[in-house]
């Protein structure tokens, strides 16, 4: 007898019925590896966020749809000009403002200039039209924190009245659109 032969001799025929139980059995833990790989990216690496006010306008006006990516301030990588989401001092909610600073800087707006360590900032997203004739600070960043500010100064409620905050407080950075 063959080799084949053999081998299929050595293993009980399989009915229809239990090829399909098989498939389906297959095709169920499939979907919930599936289903529990999304879950877990979607409570640890990536989540949508829908902008729920005016103060990042108008990079990210009111109702624009952002990707999160919470590892972000985890890592360590966060620069000026990213846009980080915490939760908010005054009422705990989740929060999206552009970080500006970091510890052991000084912040300023003169004439609504963004002045940092004493250099005036570029920032191309910013109305000036919008701002014109806005004064702040200077305020140093206290050790371990991030001031933030919303794009739309007059419309945003942000590090100007609550201050600087904890870094250890970042939830996470936007990583689609970058806004910016």
């Amino acid at each position: 007898m063959g080799r084949l032969a053999r081998h299929a001799a050595a293993r009980p025929e399989r009915s229809a019925g239990t090829f399909l139980r098989h498939v389906r059995s297959r095709k169920t833990a499939t979907a919930a590896v599936l289903a529990a790989v999304l879950l877990a990216t979607r409570l640890w690496v990536l989540e949508p966020m829908t902008v729920s006010s005016e103060s990042m306008e108008p990079a990210l006006p009111r109702g624009s749809m952002v990707l999160l990516y919470k590892p972000g301030p985890l890592l360590g990588g966060l620069r000026a000009g990213d846009l980080v989401v915490f939760s908010s001092p005054e009422d705990g909610r989740p929060t999206l403002k552009r970080a500006i600073a970091f510890q052991g800087q000084s912040v300023a707006i003169e004439d609504s200039v963004l002045i940092v360590d004493g250099k005036p900032q570029s920032e191309p997203g910013i109305d000036h039209s919008r701002i014109d004739g806005s004064y702040f600070g200077p305020v140093m960043v206290p050790a371990g924190h991030v001031f933030v500010l919303g794009d739309n100064r007059s419309g945003s409620i942000d590090s100007r009245a609550y201050g600087s905050v904890p870094l250890d407080q970042m939830q996470a950075t936007v990583a689609w659109p970058s806004g910016g």
